[in-house]
């Protein structure tokens, strides 16, 4: 991953600073987007279209700006919004599911565990543990 991202910053230092700038943009607009929209249908050619931009442009920037891809980006925001409402909610886990953007809970269980470590219920009880015993030592 270090190398990686080594690549990536060697390759926009090279790039002229109006293509680093104009990038930058399009991952700043696409990151509003996805943030204010993960619980919707988002795709990387619909984000394209609403930024102005190619599908490819767009690839381009979350890859050399952020480091990362949409899809990545994607799922991590709706997996931190998840980790809150579980951990500082009453919602069910299909509820949770549905509120950030799953419509399988199954699939949502699966890539919560893959990114947090846990299944959701599990994560909900450890969260709610830690903060009855922050409570208690207070």
């Amino acid at each position: 991953m270090g190398t990686k991202r080594g690549v990536h910053t060697y390759l926009v230092h090279m790039q002229r600073p109006g293509t680093v700038r104009h990038r930058t943009q399009l991952y700043t607009e696409a990151i509003r987007i996805v943030e204010a929209e993960y619980a919707s249908d988002l795709e990387l050619d619909d984000i394209a279209r609403r930024v102005a931009s190619s599908r490819r442009q767009l690839q381009r920037a979350y890859a050399e700006i952020g480091h990362t891809t949409f899809r990545e980006h994607l799922t991590r925001v709706r997996m931190e919004r998840a980790a809150g409402l579980l951990a500082n909610g009453s919602l069910t886990v299909r509820e949770v599911a549905r509120r950030v953007g799953y419509r399988q809970p199954a699939q949502f269980a699966k890539t919560f565990r893959r990114h947090l470590g846990a299944v959701p219920s599990a994560y909900r009880t450890r969260m709610r543990e830690r903060g009855s015993m922050m409570r208690h030592a207070a």
